[in-house]
């Protein structure tokens, strides 16, 4: 009986969606209307280099990444490739940043919160203008925050989820997992969370193997084409870089074999940036940054290990960023949330894999453009929003 309860009371909130939630509907209405005008005063689409097109490229290879991105993302700009337009990509990503806010709503109204505190914790994911930039960017961001949260409604929705919902939960974790892998440690929060909870252990058997079985398989395919047993081959420097802030190779004492990715005076403007900086240590040794991901993970644990507050300082410092009233552009080279402007945005010149996205994904990429009126209206929006 109480199996068939739960879709009922689901199925139920939805038609009562109209009626008891005339707040929620309206304010949904004009998120959907933001949307559109976002589509119609900037066409196509946000598109950056490189990330863009090697997500676009993913898509049509498919196959494990050696870099920084997994398949998560490529797999949904896949299923969009029959229309062929990264047009059509974003209009989908709006789409999910409207099932977002209607994720958040429909939890916390399902734990007794009033329709007003509902629609104003659901309301940063409809309105603010940084969402509004992510969903019209080819990115994996607002894929990624729809799974998560989704994945947080399914396992909260009722006191104890059930062995259905630690399966669905698991593999939405697995998914968010395989788009951007800083997920990885939120399937074993999950599984404290609901340890403490006294959650029945076969529930969280079924959790972990939902999340880790489908992160196993892509591991095993990875390792089948580079010979690493891993999600991504770029974890190493990644880690490496956010040292490069504070490591001091005095106190580090590393081996010979890692001293050459000591910090060498090149100081960037963020610590994403010395993957990237020409003078970056790691980019002034001979081949590819990316075949001393193993070596640059090394040095990075031994500079946590050896400079722990250090590396808390900094962490918590970039973390704040996040929280500052004003968006702060950080790299200088990105744009932060008050980025709706007029201009066009070219695509880079000279750049091979361009010209192959235009022959492979979408024949008519262009590069993005603002369009009046709607781009002036979005320009005034962002600085009240």
């Amino acid at each position: 009986m109480l199996t068939h309860a739960r879709p009922m009371a689901s199925a139920g909130f939805l038609r009562a969606v109209p009626g008891r939630h005339r707040a929620f509907t309206i304010a949904l209405a004009v998120a959907a209307a933001l949307r559109v005008v976002v589509m119609l005063g900037y066409p196509s689409a946000r598109l950056y280099w490189y990330d863009s097109f090697t997500y676009l490229d993913n898509a049509v290879h498919l196959g494990p990444a050696r870099a920084f991105h997994p398949l998560g993302y490529p797999l949904l700009l896949r299923a969009l490739l029959p229309f062929h337009s990264v047009g059509v990509v974003v209009a989908v990503q709006h789409a999910m940043g409207l099932a977002t806010g209607v994720v958040i709503y429909a939890l916390l109204r399902r734990k007794g919160l009033p329709g007003w505190g509902a629609l104003l914790a659901a309301a940063p994911v409809l309105f603010d203008a940084s969402f509004l930039r992510l969903e019209h960017a080819v990115l994996s961001d607002t894929l990624f925050i729809l799974l998560v949260v989704s994945a947080t409604a399914v396992l909260t929705w009722w006191p104890v989820p059930s062995a259905r919902a630690a399966t669905v939960a698991g593999l939405l974790l697995a998914g968010a997992a395989l788009t951007r892998t800083i997920a990885l440690p939120l399937i074993v929060l999950a599984l404290t969370v609901l340890a403490v909870r006294r959650v029945p252990w076969r529930r969280l058997a079924v959790l972990a193997v939902a999340g880790l079985l489908p992160l196993a398989a892509y591991a095993a395919w990875y390792g089948e084409r580079y010979g690493h047993f891993t999600l991504s081959g770029a974890d190493g420097v990644a880690l490496w870089a956010r040292t490069m802030t504070f490591a001091d190779c005095a106190v580090i004492r590393p081996s010979p074999e890692l001293a050459p990715l000591c910090p060498n005076g090149t100081v960037p403007d963020a610590a994403s940036e010395y993957v990237w900086a020409p003078g970056a240590a790691i980019n002034r040794l001979p081949g590819d940054r990316f075949a001393y991901n193993d070596r640059a993970r090394t040095f990075a644990l031994c500079a946590i290990a050896a400079q722990p507050l250090d590396y808390l300082r900094d962490v918590a410092k970039d973390t704040a960023l996040a929280f500052a009233w004003t968006p702060i552009a950080r790299p200088a080279r990105t744009v932060p949330a008050f980025g709706f402007a007029h201009g066009s945005w070219p695509l880079p010149d000279g750049q091979p894999l361009v010209g192959q996205v235009r022959r492979q994904y979408d024949p008519d990429i262009t590069g993005m453009r603002s369009v009046r009126p709607y781009a002036d209206l979005l320009v005034a929006y962002q600085q009240v929003a």
